[in-house]
C-alpha cells in the first residue's frame, strides 16, 4: 500500500495543520510522526529555513525523530496504564466502600441493660458528674477517626463541649462510617478525667459504651463545612447567620450578651430602678423625622419607636424611677460597622435628680456591669477568649465639655473634609470623635452640647442658655455608647421647643401634661446594647453583637 507524502516547513509550518499539502505543511517532524505515524511507507519532506524546496529529510534527522516519537509514545501508554489502574483502584476502592457500608448495616447497637441506668445531664453539668454513667445529646462540633476502631467526637449543646470516645463495634456500625458534622447524636458512658499529657474540653472526656443518632446533617457537597468556612465572605455569613451562631466565637458574643444583660438588671434591681415595657408602635418622633419607619396602623400614619424615652418619663409618678431594655428602630441610610436599623435601647429615667447625678449614676452603671462579668465564672471565661487584653477602665470617668472637644480638634489639627476646624455649633462626626476619644484611650463623659444640634426635650444649662445640660458616654475603639440628657421641666418652655423645631404639640399632649400635673428636675439616657458589647468584647462591627442584625439592604434571615 502507497505511503503518504507528509510536508514539513520549519519556517512557514503550523502543527495544527494537515501536513498532507504544501500550503497545509506542518512545523515539525515529531508532529508529523505523532499525526500519521511511524510508517515507513510515508515520505516526510521537509524545507529548511531559507531552503525553496521541500527535499526527503535525512535519515539521520528522521532517526533521532523517530526515537523522540518512539520515546514520547512510551511515556503515553505508562500514563495511560496508570490512570486506568488509578481509575481500577478507585472503582475497587469505591466497591470495598460500597461493600463496607453494607456489612455495617448489619451491625446493630444495643444497649446492654446490666449497666447502671445513665443519668440524663447537660455538658455544663458534666465535671460534676464525672465517674458514673451518664447520658447527653447535643451536635457533632468536631469529628476525628483513629484508624478503624477508635473516633473522637466533640459534642456541643450550648451549654459546653464534650469529647466522647467511641471504640470497637461502637466505630463500626453505618451511622458511625457516615457520621458527619453538625448531626445530632446521644450517647452514654462514664465521664473520666484525661490521661496526663492529654488535653480535652474542661479536662475530661467521655468513654462511650453505646450512642444513636438522633438527626443527621448531610455529607459530601452540602456539607456544613462547605457551607461555611473561615474564608466565607460577610454576606455569605449573613445569609446563613442561622448556621454561623453555631460557632464558638458567635456562641461565645451570644452568651456574654446575655450575662450583659443579667448585668444592668441586676445594677437597676440594686438602685431601686423599675422595669417597664413600653409600646413599639408610636405616632410621636424622638430623635427626628429622618430616621422613622413608617406603617399604616388600622389606617392612620404610624411609626416603629425611635426610643422609649417620652414613655419611662410618665411612668415616673406611678413607679418612680424607671428602666426598659427594648428594641429601637431607626431608619438610617448607613452601612458603617457601628449602626444598625434595629437595636437593643437599655434607656432609664430618673426624677428628681442634678445633671452631676445623671453623670455618676451613668459612671456607677458601666462600673457595676463590669464588675458583674468580672465576678461571674463563665464571664471570665468568655472574657478571656474573646477579649483577653481587655483593660478595666479606670474611675473616675473623665469629663470633657464640648466646647474643650472642639479646643482638643483643633490643637491636634483635626479638620473638615474641607480643610476647615471644627467650630462652636457644629456636629462632631463620628471619625474625627473616635480619633479623640482613642487618642486620649479612656472613657469619655461628653458634656454641654449646643441646643441646636440637640433633641428638642433637653434642658439648656442655667449659665449658659446656648448649650444644654447633655451627655455623650465616648468609648476608645467604638466611639458613643451613651447619649442623655436633663430634660425639660418647665412646661411652657416644652411648648416653645416643639414650635421651634416644627412639631405639632398635639400628638405629645400625654407627654407634655407630665408637666402640667406636677413637674420636676429629671433626666435619662439611652445605651446600645451592641455598641457596649463590641466595646467590651472588641468586635470589629456591632451586626457581631446581635443575633440577626438588620441594617440597610438586610431584613433576611
Amino acid at each position: 500500500m502507497a505511503g503518504k507524502k507528509i510536508y514539513v516547513d520549519e519556517q512557514a509550518g503550523n502543527d495544527t495543520k494537515t501536513g498532507l499539502s504544501v500550503v497545509d505543511a506542518l512545523a515539525s517532524a515529531l508532529r508529523a510522526l505523532e499525526l500519521h505515524g511511524n510508517d515507513a511507507a510515508n515520505e516526510l519532506l521537509v524545507r529548511k529555513a531559507g531552503e525553496k524546496d521541500f527535499k526527503p529529510i535525512a535519515a539521520s534527522a528522521l532517526k533521532k525523530v523517530q526515537k523522540k516519537y518512539e520515546a514520547d509514545q512510551k511515556k503515553l501508554a505508562a500514563k495511560a496504564a496508570k490512570q486506568a489502574a488509578t481509575a481500577d483502584a478507585a472503582k475497587a476502592k469505591e466497591a470495598e466502600e460500597a461493600r463496607r457500608l453494607e456489612e455495617a448495616k448489619k451491625i446493630v447497637l444495643v444497649e446492654d441493660k446490666a449497666l447502671p441506668q445513665a443519668m440524663k445531664i447537660k455538658i455544663g453539668k458534666a465535671t460534676s458528674s464525672r465517674d458514673v454513667r451518664v447520658t447527653v445529646s447535643g451536635w457533632v462540633h468536631r469529628l476525628r477517626v483513629q484508624g478503624k476502631d477508635m473516633m473522637f467526637v466533640v459534642l456541643r449543646d450550648g451549654t459546653g463541649f464534650l469529647q466522647c470516645v467511641l471504640t470497637g463495634r461502637l466505630c463500626h456500625t453505618y451511622h458511625a462510617l457516615t457520621l458527619s458534622t453538625e448531626s445530632t447524636i446521644q450517647v452514654f458512658g462514664t465521664i473520666k478525667k484525661v490521661p496526663a499529657g492529654k488535653n480535652a474540653p474542661d479536662g475530661h472526656e467521655m468513654i462511650v459504651d453505646y450512642w444513636k443518632v438522633l438527626g443527621k446533617a448531610p455529607s459530601g457537597d452540602d456539607a456544613f463545612t462547605n457551607k461555611l468556612n473561615k474564608d466565607s465572605n460577610p454576606d455569605v455569613l449573613l445569609d446563613n447567620r442561622h448556621l454561623t451562631i453555631r460557632g464558638e466565637t458567635a456562641s461565645a458574643v451570644l452568651k456574654m450578651r446575655a450575662l450583659v444583660l443579667q448585668a444592668f438588671r441586676a445594677f437597676y434591681q440594686s438602685t431601686g430602678v423599675t422595669e417597664v415595657n413600653p409600646p413599639l408602635m408610636v405616632q410621636t418622633q424622638v430623635e427626628g423625622g429622618s430616621t422613622l419607619f413608617s406603617f399604616k396602623y388600622y389606617g392612620e400614619d404610624a411609626y416603629l419607636t425611635q426610643s422609649s424615652q417620652l414613655y419611662l418619663e410618665t411612668v415616673l409618678p406611678s413607679i418612680g424611677d424607671a428602666y426598659t431594655i427594648s428594641e429601637s428602630f431607626r431608619a438610617e441610610k448607613s452601612h458603617t460597622r457601628r449602626h444598625l436599623s434595629q437595636y437593643t435601647h437599655i434607656e432609664g429615667e430618673l426624677g428628681f435628680i442634678t445633671f452631676d447625678d445623671l453623670l455618676d449614676h451613668l459612671e456607677q452603671m458601666i462600673t457595676f456591669v463590669l464588675d458583674y462579668v468580672f465576678a461571674d465564672e463563665l464571664g471570665k471565661t468568655l472574657m478571656a477568649e474573646l477579649n483577653p487584653d481587655f483593660q478595666r477602665p479606670k474611675t473616675p470617668f473623665r469629663r470633657m465639655k464640648y466646647v474643650d472637644a472642639i479646643a482638643w480638634l483643633k490643637e491636634h489639627k483635626i479638620t473638615k473634609e474641607d480643610g476647615t476646624s471644627y467650630e462652636f455649633g457644629d456636629d462632631i462626626p463620628e471619625a474625627p470623635e473616635r480619633r479623640m476619644t482613642d487618642t486620649i484611650g479612656e472613657p469619655i463623659l461628653l458634656t454641654r452640647f449646643p441646643a441646636e444640634i440637640k433633641a428638642f426635650y433637653m434642658k439648656r444649662c442655667g449659665d449658659d442658655k446656648r448649650v444644654t445640660e447633655s451627655v455623650d458616654v465616648l468609648m476608645p475603639g467604638v466611639g458613643e455608647i451613651v447619649g442623655g440628657s436633663m430634660r425639660i421641666a418647665d412646661h411652657d418652655e416644652l411648648i416653645a421647643a416643639y414650635h421651634r423645631e416644627g412639631l405639632d404639640p398635639a400628638p405629645y399632649y400625654w407627654y407634655t401634661e407630665q408637666r402640667k400635673f406636677g413637674t420636676c428636675e429629671h433626666g435619662g439616657y439611652g445605651l446600645g446594647l451592641e455598641r457596649f458589647l463590641a466595646w467590651l468584647l472588641n468586635r470589629y462591627t456591632v451586626r457581631e453583637c446581635c443575633l440577626y442584625p438588620r441594617f440597610m439592604g438586610r431584613c433576611t434571615p
